[in-house]
């Protein structure tokens, strides 16, 4: 069910941050941070450009340093504001925030199997599990409606990204779990209705 938060925003657009170093080598991320690349840059500048002209008169950002960096050049091309929203940051991946998965596979045998037997549930070794996240995201929708003049546009990150989809599209977990959101795209939700631009 869509959420009937009167501050949840009815439309929406959302975009991942542009493209990282550690996303070329296979790091998780998390609450940890790494730059923008080259192409990273010039994917936040082509979201902006397909951003422009559509009403979005608000950014509202993850304060983490990858997505604060492509918000800023989003709303600088749009003429909005930029509100930094501590919700809308990455699910945190506690001790494994900067490893790839086979330095995770070294360090914590059998890790992996466990996560997959209850991804929604499972909460990263001294970080949150996509269920925790999810109530931040519902938080971090909430936040924004009460930030935004007019129609918001939301930087953040591919975790947080799926939950804060499916609370605008009213999905259960498997359906939270099976998005995927790829840099460069730009999801527009009206009403519970999901379009790609």
């Amino acid at each position: 069910m869509i959420p009937q938060d009167r501050h949840v925003p009815e439309r929406v657009f959302l975009v991942r941050h542009g493209q990282t170093v550690w996303n070329l080598e296979h790091r998780l991320q998390g609450q940890l941070d790494s730059a923008l690349t080259a192409d990273g840059i010039a994917q936040a500048t082509s979201m902006a450009d397909r951003l422009a002209g559509l009403g979005i008169r608000t950014v509202c950002s993850s304060p983490l340093g990858r997505a604060l960096r492509t918000a800023v050049i989003i709303a600088e091309r749009l003429g909005a504001d930029l509100v930094e929203v501590p919700e809308l940051a990455e699910v945190h991946h506690g001790e494994l925030a900067g490893m790839t998965w086979d330095e995770i596979d070294a360090a914590y045998p059998g890790i992996r199997e466990e996560r997959a037997s209850n991804r929604y549930g499972w909460a990263f070794p001294g970080g949150e599990s996509y269920a925790q996240a999810r109530a931040r995201a519902r938080k971090a929708l909430s936040s924004c409606g009460w930030a935004s003049a007019g129609l918001p546009l939301l930087v953040s990150h591919e975790m947080i990204g799926r939950m804060l989809r499916a609370e605008l599209r009213g999905l259960d977990a498997p359906g939270a779990l099976a998005l995927r959101h790829p840099h460069q795209v730009v999801f527009e939700i009206d009403h519970g209705i999901e379009t790609m631009r």
